[in-house]
């Protein structure tokens, strides 16, 4: 109760100092400061102060776990063998939690295909019950956790001999440390400590790839099945074209640019009458946003384009499918390196942009009726995401920057034709990347680009010299949710049971080169390894 009572002090803080503007510089001393709440912030947290150090998450909103509680309940696990460490244990707390009966209030435990009694862990469960066992897990380490606090990007960052002393937030409240870790998906503490990044896709030349760059040769998921014309008038050029449709051309196959990979929400909705909420039309609906929607089925295509996923309780986690759904594509480009406003603004676009989605699919006169009458029999969980309108909180930044570190994973090392040095965790799920534009072919159709889907071919180690900068840049500072990858080789690391497991050994490396006084670059695998091996984690895969 004590330590949960600490978690509650610091957003208690946190808010009232924000609410009264910038306060005179307050500053906390910890041993290792970790900037997001992610799965992988929380993992280091509570790893740091398992052993005997003192953590603080600074999280700039007011949820932890990011997408593992924000939706995304259908874990992308790949080979689960390899999932190992806290990872593994979160995901043993969620079948423990799921054990007892009295939790299935809207379904019981048989009528739920994904529970297993037999298995230790499981990899599906709703959002409020992800969140819970995360904020468990934090309140028995004992990691203070401050809500509401915005890293001061132009200016916060303060180095001295290659090391980040201390950081500041939008807040004025200061905080130094010895060592600091860079949980977020955006990667801001990464960038304003002026470690080298990228943002966007790399030609396939570039590391000797194939799957990088532009993709126009392999786009058969997620695409179009009849032609749908893409101006506002059907073939005719001069009335302009329809949103979200990009008139530059896809650029040359493999070859590089700065586009990111669609953005979108997972969704928890339930088709239990008692706890659901209909889909309203959102404020300012502007029905052009959907008119390739509209288009593609009226065009012929009879199938509802969304991934539905059932989670317990009659929940789900819908994701993106088919050719128009809930990416937004194409409407994320400045969001990476984007303050805080154009982030804002793009958050919001994707919100309406979904909701006006779903109102569209279940509603909408010119959708075929049976697509409408299977929309109508969901609406939101009336008791997820309740400070938040029953929307998800959290924002699928699937892709944002990438560091340039001591190692770049690649599709060659994910697929085991290069190899992985010093290892600290394993990834095994697809390289994966969404579509990141649409264009116009030679006809005047609309085509989607980008997605990719190809297994590595097994599971993979991960390179502990990718969570680290290059030792000129920052000596004290670990990114293990931005790491050092190549466009395609993030769309396998990215999963969040890997994010965690890199957050538990980035944190393992912060406190050792904290007690050896040591640069994170300078930590001893030997040593590092067997403490790896000693908590859990799995280095090395070997099928039975």
């Amino acid at each position: 109760m004590k330590k949960w009572f600490r978690i509650i002090l610091a957003i208690g803080f946190t808010t009232l100092a924000s609410a009264s503007g910038r306060p005179p510089e307050v500053t906390d001393n910890y041993d290792v400061v970790i900037y997001g709440a992610t799965s992988a912030g929380v993992t280091a947290a509570i790893q740091v102060q398992r052993m005997g150090r003192t953590a603080v998450i600074l999280e700039p909103g007011r949820h932890i776990g990011g997408l593992t509680s924000g939706g995304l309940g259908s874990t992308d696990t790949g080979n689960k063998a390899v999932v190992g460490g806290l990872s593994r244990e979160f995901y043993q707390r969620i079948k423990k939690y799921y054990d007892d009966p009295q939790v299935w209030r809207y379904e019981s435990q048989a009528d739920y295909a994904r529970y297993r009694p037999q298995e230790d862990a499981m990899w599906t469960f709703e959002p409020h019950v992800a969140e819970m066992i995360l904020r468990r897990m934090l309140e028995e380490s004992g990691a203070r956790v401050f809500f509401g606090e915005r890293l001061e990007r132009k200016n916060g960052v303060e180095k001295k001999k290659g090391r980040i002393r201390s950081i500041r937030m939008e807040s004025g409240k200061r905080f130094e440390a010895a060592m600091f870790i860079d949980a977020g998906y955006e990667g801001d503490l990464m960038a304003a400590a002026g470690v080298s990044y990228t943002v966007g896709r790399e030609a396939n030349a570039q590391y000797g790839e194939t799957l990088n760059g532009v993709q126009t040769v392999q786009d058969k998921y997620h695409q179009f099945i009849f032609p749908v014309d893409s101006y506002v008038r059907s073939g005719d050029a001069s009335s302009g074209l329809l949103h979200g449709v990009d008139d530059s051309g896809p650029g040359p196959d493999g070859g590089a640019d700065r586009r990111v990979q669609a953005y979108n929400y997972r969704l928890c909705v339930t088709d239990v009458k008692e706890n659901q909420i209909p889909f309203a039309k959102p404020e300012g609906y502007d029905e052009s946003r959907y008119e390739l929607l509209l288009r593609t089925h009226e065009a012929g295509d009879t199938r509802v384009p969304l991934s539905i996923i059932m989670m317990p309780n009659r929940k789900t986690d819908i994701n993106n499918n088919y050719a128009v759904s809930t990416d937004y594509i194409g409407q994320n480009y400045d969001y990476p390196d984007g303050d805080y406003g154009v982030r804002e603004k793009i958050r919001q676009a994707h919100i309406s942009y979904i909701q006006g989605l779903l109102w569209t699919l279940a509603n909408h006169p010119r959708m075929p009726q049976a697509i409408r009458d299977q929309v109508k029999k969901w609406g939101w969980a009336k008791d997820e995401f309740l400070d938040t309108g029953h929307f998800p909180n959290q924002l699928y930044v699937r892709e944002a920057r990438r560091m340039v570190g001591e190692f770049v994973t690649t599709e060659l090392t994910c697929r085991g034709l290069q190899p992985t040095p010093e290892p600290v965790g394993m990834g095994s799920y697809n390289m994966d990347s969404h579509h990141v534009q649409r264009y116009i072919t030679a006809e005047g159709f609309v085509r989607n680009e980008g997605d990719v889907q190809v297994h590595p071919g097994g599971p993979y180690p991960i390179s502990y010299s990718s969570l680290v900068p290059k030792k000129e840049q920052c000596k004290n500072l670990l990114v293990p949710v931005c790491l050092s990858a190549s466009h395609i080789a993030y769309g396998t690391v990215r999963m969040e049971p890997v994010f965690m497991i890199l957050g538990q050994s980035a944190a393992t490396a912060a406190v050792r080169a904290l007690e050896q006084k040591q640069a994170v670059q300078e930590v001893s695998y030997d040593w590092l390894r067997e403490r790896l091996l000693q908590d859990g984690q799995i280095l090395e895969y070997h099928p039975q």
